[in-house]
């Protein structure tokens, strides 16, 4: 007759079976390394390192700063990277090298754009009556074709700000659509606002739907927004923007003065660099003479400044289609160059249109983590570029500079809030355990199995406990609407409609986590670098898992985080 085995049970104070104090740990050796005499001779150097009175002297001296520069200007890391292992440094052009005055462009595009709508597309004359509004919209928008809504997400996907035209969209109708589902934005019902060139359209989508939904218009909102994309791109394809860009260089394009000697100060560090544009020949021609033409004197022409030049390179595909480099004839300034041929290599003083990521790799002899791409468009240069290769990726997002500046003056309110939060934390927990002490005596009472002094002293107790959870209870409601309403002052002082770019309620945007997802560094400006050596060393902290900040001692291992490229889909 076979017994039945006796059940294990887990002890309410002693640790699960296996563990490292037992003989027979589940979960690890716990035994001796196999370098363990190789770890005691690294213990020993280590005291004799730190008992090294000079160094211990030299690491003790203060180091002067070596630029005064506003923090804003700085340049920050997601994922290490060594510029000594830098060979090859590739430049977008548009918002990256050059700067344009957003306020004028941003009209310019959008009173093109509306004119083809009304006189190419039979939209209404009314609508050119609308007046673009530079604040209502931001990088990092989700266009909701299906239902006309503009979306701000956090980093998970869920929806936490939704306007319908120019209104916030009805609670209920939010919750219903996105309370219980996120954004995937793989889904053709959603198009990705990620480019400052975009901004306008995502301005049109709303405005137009304000006015023809108030003058009772029903609207079809995936056409609308087809209409508008298909025309804004009409004004790009159809260089009819950039021609009116370059008529006045001056008025659409800022001229930075640290852009050349940045430059220079990479050339100089040993790196090569190139020119990877989605714009043609004429008009980066243009532009970069109007940016580096006499601003150092050992670059006669912005041409000297770069090993490679590619122009009409159509990211994203250059990196993951294989289309041939076509070798150029260039012409005098301002004229289009002529198609000499496919080109069989790529040469410095030569100028390219088209190619791919494996030939330009292959003609270079440059490849993986020895390139850095800098770029303004998390899909088209940083994405793409860090799906498709190893390059490393630097994202140039000129908007840092502003949100940081403002945060910087909101500091007293920012530290408050902080402090708020922290206390609606304690007051939490607090209301929790008083409850929990509640229900005990509650259950105490409820038995009657005590005798009358006893229940005195219990009732006497639960009358105590039960006044504090009420002075708890009150202050937690106190504290989130105090909370809330600072939070909300913060958000919506930097943009009233959309909060922090970078931000979603207490998550990181969609937008920030793309950046921190894929951009190795970011900055706000190409000539951040001038401040930098070019063999510095970008070290990032290592990101902490809950229970590292909690006090476990994983995390002190490994500080500064890895220098390997993120992987996964969006």
């Amino acid at each position: 007759m076979s017994c039945c085995p006796v059940a294990q049970k887990l002890s309410p104070t002693g640790p699960i079976p296996g563990s490292p104090t037992t003989a027979d740990p589940l979960h690890g050796s716990f035994r001796s390394s196999l370098n363990r005499a190789h770890a005691e001779q690294a213990e020993r150097r280590a005291e004799q390192l730190f008992a090294d009175t000079e160094l211990v002297r030299l690491l003790s001296i203060p180091r002067a700063p070596l630029r005064q520069v506003p923090r804003a200007r700085d340049i920050f890391v997601n994922r290490n990277l060594r510029m000594a292992g830098v060979d090859l440094i590739g430049f977008d052009m548009d918002y990256t090298l050059a700067i344009y005055h957003m306020r004028r462009l941003e009209q310019l595009a959008y009173d093109m754009t509306l004119a083809k709508l009304v006189s190419e597309r039979g939209y209404p004359t009314a609508i050119g009556q609308l007046q673009y509004d530079h604040h209502f919209v931001m990088r990092g928008l989700a266009v909701d074709k299906a239902n006309g809504n503009l979306l701000k997400m956090d980093r998970f996907g869920y929806v936490g700000r939704a306007w319908h035209g120019l209104r916030p969209l009805d609670r209920e109708v939010w919750k219903k659509l996105y309370r219980n589902q996120r954004v995937k934005l793989k889904d053709p019902r959603f198009a990705w606002i990620d480019t400052l060139f975009a901004l306008p359209e995502a301005w049109l989508f709303a405005g137009i739907i304000e006015l023809l939904e108030s003058l009772g218009h029903r609207v079809d909102y995936g056409k609308l927004y087809d209409d508008i994309r298909d025309a804004i791109d009409t004004v790009h394809r159809d260089n009819s923007l950039k021609r009116e860009v370059r008529k006045e260089l001056e008025r659409y394009v800022f001229q930075d003065p640290e852009l050349g000697p940045a430059l220079h100060k990479l050339r100089s560090g040993g790196k090569r660099l190139f020119l990877l544009t989605n714009s043609a020949w004429d008009y980066t021609d243009a532009v970069m003479r109007y940016l580096l033409d006499g601003q150092q004197a050992e670059y006669p022409s912005w041409r000297n400044y770069f090993d490679y030049i590619v122009t009409l390179a159509a990211k994203p595909a250059f990196f993951s289609e294989q289309r041939p480099f076509l070798e150029l004839e260039t012409a005098g300034p301002g004229e289009e160059a002529r198609v000499v041929g496919e080109a069989t290599s790529v040469e410095r003083g030569k100028v390219y249109q088209g190619g791919n990521l494996l030939q330009f790799e292959q003609q270079t002899g440059h490849a993986g983590e020895c390139v850095l791409y800098v770029g303004d468009h998390i899909f088209g240069d940083i994405l793409k570029s860090k799906k498709s290769s190893l390059w490393r990726t630097c994202m140039v997002v000129q908007e840092i500079e502003d949100e940081i500046t403002y945060t910087d003056g909101q500091r007293e309110r920012i530290m408050r809030l902080s402090d708020v939060e922290l206390a609606r934390e304690r007051l939490d927990d607090e209301v929790a355990h008083h409850k929990g002490q509640l229900n005990v005596l509650d259950r105490k009472l409820e038995r009657g199995d005590v005798g009358p002094e006893e229940t005195a002293r219990v009732e006497e107790e639960r009358r105590r406990v039960k006044a504090e959870l009420d002075k708890l209870r009150w202050a937690l409601r106190e504290a989130t609407e105090i909370a809330d309403t600072l939070e909300c002052e913060v958000e919506e002082g930097f943009n009233p409609y959309w909060g922090l770019l970078f931000k979603e309620g207490h998550e990181n945007s969609r937008f920030g986590e793309q950046v921190e997802r894929y951009a190795c560094l970011y900055t706000s400006r190409v000539s951040n670098f001038l401040h930098d050596s070019p063999m510095q060393y970008y070290r990032s902290p290592r990101e902490l898992m809950p229970h590292e900040h909690a006090g476990s001692w994983t995390a002190k291992l490994s500080p500064v985080g890895s220098e390997g490229p993120p992987e996964g889909d969006p």
